[in-house]
């Protein structure tokens, strides 16, 4: 097939390819007839030269049966090896377009998560800052906790998931920061099944949580209140659940940075099968909650 590879007929789309295979089928056909019939006069020639007729009426005898054998013969063949050279083209873009979603899914991962590094250290500064005029004994220890946090946050920068045990850690520290400046307005509690202490989340799932419930929640009410942070199984998926004193509201939420990023990241990661709400209860609470199919 030189004249098909040289004229690259392996690219072509499935119709163009058709159009092409028709007509050589048929010029394929006829070369075979000519090829046969003289081969075949020859060969009979060779066995009972006495018996053999003339050479056009051999050739009016036995064309069209020759001519049929020819164009089925070359029919099969050609369609069998470029459909073959098709379908391996199909699957490898196939291939490579997967290739691409991934590269493309994880570039956007990445990004997504690079966003929650500054986001994070603009709100733990501004505590800080809060409590340097207010409390600098407060203020240095707050300098330690978040050089714990950014020593976490910065130096995995190139993971998108973390275990359960790790992302715990993390929550507690930032409670323990942001308690700094609330005192006892803030009160936490951090709950977890252990069977879950490996289980992979995405990183900074639960403190984005964390983060809104004392942004919206703690930070408004006057007498403060408790954040509840829940780890659990839930039939085949990780619930992740973080109850706070409050009322949500949608259009505030909609505007801040970290649910969007939350929300788009739950989606690409685990493809849609993810879920994640906010809700108001009875009792003037909110709870946000996440649920991750367990692997």
């Amino acid at each position: 097939m030189p004249f098909a590879i040289k004229h690259k007929w392996q690219k072509l789309d499935f119709n163009q390819l058709l159009k092409r295979i028709v007509p050589a089928i048929f010029v394929m056909g006829l070369a075979y007839l000519l090829v046969t019939v003289i081969k075949s006069y020859l060969f009979r020639f060779w066995l009972a030269p006495d018996n053999v007729p003339a050479f056009m009426i051999f050739f009016r005898l036995n064309w069209a049966i020759m001519l049929m054998a020819g164009i089925r013969l070359m029919a099969i063949w050609l369609l069998a090896y470029h459909l073959y050279h098709y379908a391996q083209r199909e699957i490898n873009i196939a291939k490579e377009n997967a290739r691409l979603a991934i590269i493309a899914k994880d570039a956007q991962l990445s990004s997504l998560s690079a966003q929650l590094n500054p986001h994070f250290l603009f709100n733990s500064l501004n505590n800080i800052k809060a409590l340097v005029i207010e409390n600098p004994k407060s203020a240095r220890r707050a300098i330690d906790l978040l050089s714990d946090l950014l020593r976490t946050a910065l130096y995995s920068d190139d993971v998108l998931l973390t275990t359960v045990k790790d992302e715990l850690a993390l929550v507690k520290d930032y409670f323990e920061l942001e308690k700094l400046r609330f005192e006892e307005r803030l009160q936490f509690c951090i709950e977890a099944d252990d069977r879950l202490n490996n289980a992979l989340i995405l990183r900074f799932s639960i403190q984005t949580l964390a983060e809104n419930a004392i942004k919206h929640g703690i930070a408004r009410q006057k007498s403060g209140g408790l954040v509840s942070v829940k780890v659990v199984v839930v039939d085949n998926y990780i619930n992740i659940s973080v109850q706070n004193p409050g009322e949500f509201n949608m259009d505030e939420q909609n505007e801040g940075l970290g649910i969007k990023n939350l929300t788009e990241r739950l989606q690409l990661q685990y493809k849609g099968l993810a879920k994640f709400g906010i809700i108001n209860e009875a009792g003037g609470n909110v709870l946000s909650t996440i649920l991750i199919p367990r692997s």
